[in-house]
């Protein structure tokens, strides 16, 4: 059974999806890595602290990337005014995510 501190060790985009046991199209990794992982790191904050088990938090972290990533794989792209927003925010460095609930592991 694989734990949430596993899940914290996790150090890029792929390991997620292995971890997961999750296909995906390395393809759309490479070109979309850095928008999976923040829309990933934003989803998963709003249900982070909120779920007590952790087989239900497993369940939510893996929903969440297969959500996120059908969301790209489906066409969606953030608009140029989301991507200009992070660069005006200084948020160069790496994801949201990384500086807080990935602690720093999510790979972008």
């Amino acid at each position: 059974m694989k734990t949430i501190d596993e899940f914290y060790r996790l150090k890029n985009t792929e390991d997620f999806f292995d971890f997961f046991d999750m296909e995906y199209d390395q393809k759309l990794i490479n070109v979309k890595r850095f928008h999976i992982m923040k829309e990933y790191g934003n989803l998963i904050k709003k249900g982070l602290n909120s779920i007590a088990e952790e087989n239900k938090l497993m369940d939510f972290l893996k929903f969440s990337l297969l959500r996120v990533y059908m969301d790209f794989k489906n066409g969606y792209a953030p608009s140029a005014a989301q991507v200009w927003n992070m660069f005006e925010k200084g948020n160069l460095s790496g994801c949201s995510s990384c500086s807080s609930s990935l602690g720093g592991s999510c790979g972008c």
